[in-house]
């Protein structure tokens, strides 16, 4: 097994804390996994991306052309990495967001209103969970609850913020099943 994901959207957006909790998960299942940000010049509202690779074996390099999975999180991230998923790949799409419909047919395409679940949850800065719990529940990449427990270990110290993730994990993953 070896899946190569591109998570991208607004800086703000929880971008590279998702992507750091699924590598982190992965290695907790012991996974090897590679994790490798990309920033754009502005940190809030300025563009971000990671890529995570999530292998049984060896991983060769961390770069990725084609991913598997992309999950995005704004239009500028679905017109720049949409045309990049491998065919056969999942494109997640923040519905809340992207009104624009991507135009491949040779892709699955998820659409996750990742912020109007957010926002009913109670705050917009978990937004990137719902997107990560949709991911995790339509790939069965990593067992479910291994998610949770390593975002409670992520969030060591900071203990007040775990219920309200794992409410949005759950939520992300109730719209896939």
């Amino acid at each position: 097994m070896k899946q190569e994901i591109i998570m991208a959207g607004f800086g703000g957006q929880g971008i590279m804390a998702m992507g750091r909790l699924l590598a982190y998960t992965g290695m907790m299942e012991g996974k090897e996994v590679s994790w490798m940000p990309s920033y754009g010049p502005e940190m809030r509202g300025g563009t971000a991306n990671c890529t995570v690779i999530v292998s049984d074996k060896r991983i060769a390099s961390p770069i990725t052309t084609t991913p598997d999975v992309c999950i995005v999180m704004n239009l500028p991230s679905l017109e720049k990495f949409a045309p990049m998923v491998k065919p056969g790949g999942l494109l997640i799409i923040n519905s809340s967001l992207i009104e624009k419909e991507c135009e491949r047919t040779d892709i699955e395409i998820l659409k996750v209103p990742c912020n109007d679940i957010a926002n009913e949850l109670g705050s917009s800065k978990v937004l990137n969970m719902v997107a990560l719990g949709a991911y995790i529940q339509k790939t069965k990449i990593l067992p479910f609850e291994s998610v949770i427990k390593a975002m409670k270990k992520a969030f060591a110290g900071k203990e007040k913020f775990i219920p309200l993730n794992e409410a949005a994990l759950k939520k992300g993953a109730e719209l896939v099943k």
